[in-house]
């Protein structure tokens, strides 16, 4: 966690997903960062988005899992409806089961250590 990415985890541990939105050009950017990529404007404000998408891409690591996670893990970047992309983990799912295109829908992870991460669930799963 860093000045840039605390909002995020803030948010996070409130079960929300919030994404940063550029004051100069409006755009919205994730991971993160102190100037936008676009118009190079440091001035920012973060935004919750609504934690729907679609799974753009997806692999299966198969190596143990983190503690707190379960394997095998599926490292997914997500396509929000609100047109950003994030990389995060889809959980509650069989890898063989997933295709390019499924809906997504955010959920919340509470780990032991006190913070809270963001993952993916299939829609209807």
């Amino acid at each position: 966690m860093n000045p840039d990415t605390q909002f995020f985890w803030d948010a996070a541990a409130e079960h929300d997903l919030s994404i940063q939105r550029c004051l100069g050009c409006g755009q919205l950017r994730h991971p993160p960062g102190p100037a936008c990529p676009s118009c190079h404007s440091l001035e920012w404000h973060a935004v919750s988005v609504s934690g729907r998408g679609v799974l753009y891409s997806y692999t299966v690591l198969y190596h143990p899992p983190t503690p707190g996670f379960y394997g095998p893990a599926i490292v997914c970047v997500v396509q929000l409806d609100e047109g950003v992309r994030l990389v995060s983990n889809v959980i509650d799912s069989e890898p063989s089961l997933l295709r390019i295109g499924q809906p997504l829908e955010v959920c919340f992870l509470d780990q032991e250590e006190g913070w809270t991460v963001p993952q993916f669930r299939v829609v209807g799963f």
